[in-house]
């Protein structure tokens, strides 16, 4: 199991290696990432999808991306370890990894679980339960440190508690993760959502951001929040007055948008408009892309990526700067 992790000086060196992409790093958490990063959750749980990925996954490291997003219930474990596959040679300090837990995932259940553990026979946050899953999921990936870890959709949980108890839940699930951080097994955790930030009643990040400091003071690990964000769910940023986007900023909180090409649904859906809102761009796919990383606030786009042809495609938004502020807002006329 290797040791390590992302860091300052080694994600600062990655981006050094690629001085044409001008505006396509950004930094988070003193990191310098890749605001395209690639994503595992499709494909079938077969040795064919697991070459694949990997293969997309060295292509995409030797090309400029350095962030890697996937979860233990990603087609059953196989694409954490074909992640770590194809990054077993990568300088560890170049790289951030990013898993989830949270569901319930074949072969990967803990004996010692017990149906208080779990919400609707599918979910748990137990703190016994989060250890383990982390502790498969180093494995999986042979890293001895994972970068960040979510809660995989806590909002599931919502569905069958009071929000008294999932808040209890939510708080000794934070205090296992500040001392996992503590014993070197993850460097940040956060939320991973789908309808948390989007849909009124579920999640309120200004709270859970509350939680985490009660657990870990000022300096608490709770860094990261992965929500849905693209020409069709634009939620978290035209909700409130305070945006879900302007909320993290404000608590130090990275925004890492996953499903910016929505499994090709958006580039189904995609108005005329957008080629002239976002010139310079050869494919709908970069297009969706450019929209979701010139938003303000996000820092990484998500598209899934398991073909080294669709991320040599994707990068080509490394070579056009984001939108401006003046430009992104045409959108919204």
């Amino acid at each position: 199991m290797r040791s390590g992790f992302a860091t300052p000086e080694g994600t600062a060196r990655f981006a050094d290696r690629f001085p044409a992409f001008q505006g396509f790093f950004r930094g988070a958490q003193g990191l310098t990432l890749s605001s395209l990063g690639l994503g595992t959750y499709l494909g079938n749980p077969d040795d064919a999808s697991d070459r694949a990925y990997a293969d997309a996954a060295r292509a995409a490291f030797a090309s400029g991306i350095n962030f890697f997003d996937t979860a233990i219930n990603y087609r059953n474990q196989r694409s954490e370890r074909a992640l770590g596959d194809a990054l077993r040679d990568a300088p560890r300090e170049e790289f951030v990894i990013c898993t989830k837990a949270g569901f319930l995932t074949p072969d990967a259940v803990p004996d010692f679980l017990t149906a208080a553990d779990v919400a609707g026979g599918m979910h748990s946050m137990a703190p016994d339960f989060l250890a383990d899953q982390i502790a498969r999921s180093r494995a999986n990936l042979g890293l001895a440190t994972i970068d960040v870890f979510y809660l995989h959709n806590p909002e599931t949980q919502l569905n069958y508690l009071t929000r008294r108890e999932f808040d209890k839940r939510l708080l000794a699930a934070f205090t296992r993760l500040e001392q996992l951080v503590s014993d070197g097994r993850i460097r940040y955790y956060g939320t991973a959502t789908w309808e948390g930030y989007r849909k009124p009643g579920q999640l309120n990040l200004a709270a859970i951001a509350a939680l985490a400091r009660d657990v870990g003071g000022a300096d608490h690990h709770f860094r990261f929040v992965q929500l849905p964000f693209n020409l069709a769910m634009v939620e978290a940023y035209r909700n409130s007055s305070e945006n879900v986007l302007e909320l993290a900023g404000r608590e130090g909180i990275t925004i890492v948008a996953s499903a910016a090409l929505w499994q090709g649904r958006v580039l189904e859906q995609m108005p005329d408009a957008v080629a002239e809102l976002l010139p310079g761009l050869a494919s709908d796919a970069q297009r969706a892309i450019q929209f979701t990383r010139s938003t303000p606030g996000i820092t990484v786009a998500l598209a899934g990526m398991s073909d080294r042809e669709h991320v040599k495609d994707n990068l080509g938004v490394a070579a056009v700067l984001p939108a401006t502020h003046e430009q992104y807002l045409r959108f919204y006329e």
